[in-house]
């Protein structure tokens, strides 16, 4: 499948996402008016969040990005130039409280 295609799929997912919520609020709306109490979200909801579920794992799975390289060799990964400006390199942090030596040794 094409990036377009998972990605529309992902954006119906979160129509349909938003369908659920505003069809629970009437539903409880409706609730309200007829003084009925409130057990749980009708069964239409809770299919349609399982289609929703699914279509979102989907997309999530489907959708990727540009892969970059790992290896330490690649052009991608070398440093071509220190900042400019070296004044805003600090060292003097949190890290500081921590003991350099902490007196363990290997066997």
């Amino acid at each position: 499948m094409t990036m377009s295609v998972s990605f529309a799929v992902g954006v119906l997912a979160v129509l349909m996402l938003l369908h659920a919520a505003y069809q629970t609020i009437q539903y409880r709306a409706l609730l309200k008016i007829t003084e009925d109490e409130f057990t749980g979200p009708p069964f239409e909801v809770l299919v349609e969040l399982v289609l929703v579920m699914i279509l979102s794992l989907f997309a999530g799975l489907t959708v990727q990005g540009n892969f970059r390289s790992i290896l330490p060799d690649a052009d991608e990964n070398r440093v071509v130039s220190l900042p400019s400006n070296m004044n805003f390199m600090i060292f003097n942090h949190r890290g500081r409280a921590f003991p350099t030596e902490t007196g363990l040794k290997l066997k």
